[in-house]
């Protein structure tokens, strides 16, 4: 099978080539960078079924070039991270949503089969409603709270998608990724595992917003890529939206501590309040709980994450070291 891979060197993308590259797949990336690297992708540069191209998916004339010799898609690129989002809120609207406007479009063409990577921000805040099944209703903060901008945009991606399949029966499975965590992913732009352990090994404070109770449930990258590849080789996953991620859950704070006992490390727990974080201009507003109803996807696919949040705390500590 021949796989496109579009924000193919960002973490999840380059996993997930590394995978179909070990199925005796060919795989093609395209990537522009903003979040990204090269160094996740260094090791497929030369390898002879990958092609790595640095581009924009904008660029209406490559990705015409790209969907033409695959039979695949995975539409990851995206503007992504919490900070990036509050920095580049147009970049943000324009990538996510004209972005996915193309890929459909071309995709079309030939239809060929599109996985397009969601977010679980789409279903906004606690709403009593949880864990977060994917007919949940969404609830959203107001549209000057520039975080909600990308679950908006993300919205409009799932929606053309399922439009497409609706009235085009281009095919398209949504899937909607829950924390995932692993090696390769920075914390730069905001993304809580690498960053805790980033702080530990350095010595520095373990920075913990407010008093640290927001509650998340951690996917390790292999089950992701797993539940990834199971949803776009399965023709009745056409037109559905799904959950990925796991049911191991930890509040923040409990994570900030496991993390410096993992790593032995001597750094103190730092509680900040909101007012002296991203929600002091009143841009970014956090979250309580967010926990998947993975029912759905184990249902079709058999889908069932094994590695629990300890041991995919190991192997993210033990690739820092490295």
């Amino acid at each position: 099978m021949k796989v496109l891979i579009t924000g193919g060197a960002g973490f999840i993308g380059s996993h997930l080539a590394t995978r179909h590259l070990s199925l005796g797949d060919d795989v093609a990336i395209i990537d522009n960078l903003s979040t990204s690297a090269m160094e996740n992708i260094q090791h497929l540069v030369e390898h002879p079924r990958c092609s790595c191209l640095v581009d924009d998916i904008l660029n209406v004339e490559v990705m015409r070039g790209l969907i033409s010799e695959c039979d695949l898609i995975y539409h990851l690129a995206a503007a992504v991270g919490v900070e990036y989002v509050l920095e580049n809120p147009l970049k943000t609207l324009t990538t996510n949503i004209r972005g996915t406007e193309i890929i459909l479009e071309l995709a079309n063409e030939q239809k060929k089969r599109v996985v397009l990577a969601s977010t679980s921000e789409i279903y906004g805040k606690k709403n009593g409603n949880v864990p977060f099944r994917e007919d949940s209703d969404r609830l959203l903060g107001p549209t000057t709270v520039v975080r909600w901008s990308y679950s908006t945009t993300k919205a409009v991606d799932e929606l053309l998608a399922l439009a497409y399949w609706r009235e085009k029966r281009l095919p398209t499975v949504i899937v909607r990724p829950f924390n995932v965590i692993g090696p390769r992913q920075t914390g730069r732009y905001g993304m809580v595992v690498p960053r805790f352990i980033k702080q530990a090994m350095l010595g520095d404070d373990i920075t913990v917003y407010d008093d640290g109770e927001q509650r998340r449930c951690f996917t390790y990258i292999d089950d992701a890529v797993d539940g990834l590849i199971a949803l776009a080789s399965s023709d009745r996953a056409f037109g559905d939206v799904f959950n990925l991620g796991s049911n191991f859950e930890s509040s923040i704070k409990d994570l900030a501590h496991k993390i410096k006992a993992m790593t032995g490390s001597d750094s103190e727990i730092a509680f900040i309040p909101f007012s002296q974080t991203l929600s002091r201009n009143g841009l970014y507003e956090d979250l309580v709980y967010r926990a998947p109803d993975l029912q759905k996807i184990r249902d079709l696919v058999g889908y069932d994450p094994k590695v629990d949040l300890d041991e995919a705390l190991r192997r993210i500590i033990e690739d820092f070291k490295r």
